[in-house]
């Protein structure tokens, strides 16, 4: 059974830094591409950043440039460092194994309770 606990999130000033953590069980971590998703109120969730199994990482047009995914698969963690935020960086914050075309890998069941984040002065 597929657990993510994600972490990190808060309130942040616009200009300001968080980092997320997200820690996974149930699955063998190191062979899954994972990604951070958010959900802003009123609007679907989408995907802003991804990781690949050997590290490669792929952002959303709207986070390039200020966030920086990660992992450490000794952990079984991934990571999202988010720098220069802005207001509309306000989202609950998702991690989960996600493909490359978005689509998570275990189903709606495996998400987790998300980590809140609020940007504002």
């Amino acid at each position: 059974q597929v657990q993510l606990v994600e972490s990190g999130g808060g309130l942040a000033q616009p200009g300001g830094s968080l980092r997320l953590s997200c820690k996974a069980s149930g699955i063998i971590f190191r062979i899954n591409p994972m990604g951070w998703f958010r959900q802003a109120p009123g609007k679907q969730r989408e995907l802003v950043a991804r990781i690949s199994t050997l590290g490669s990482p792929n952002y959303a047009d709207s986070v390039k440039g200020r966030f920086t995914i990660s992992r450490d698969n000794a952990k079984n963690t991934v990571y999202l460092q988010m720098n220069s935020l802005k207001p509309e960086d306000t989202a609950v914050y998702y991690c989960n194994a996600v493909n490359a075309v978005g689509t998570v890998l275990y189903g709606t069941s495996s998400w987790g309770q998300g980590t809140q984040v609020l940007v504002s002065s």
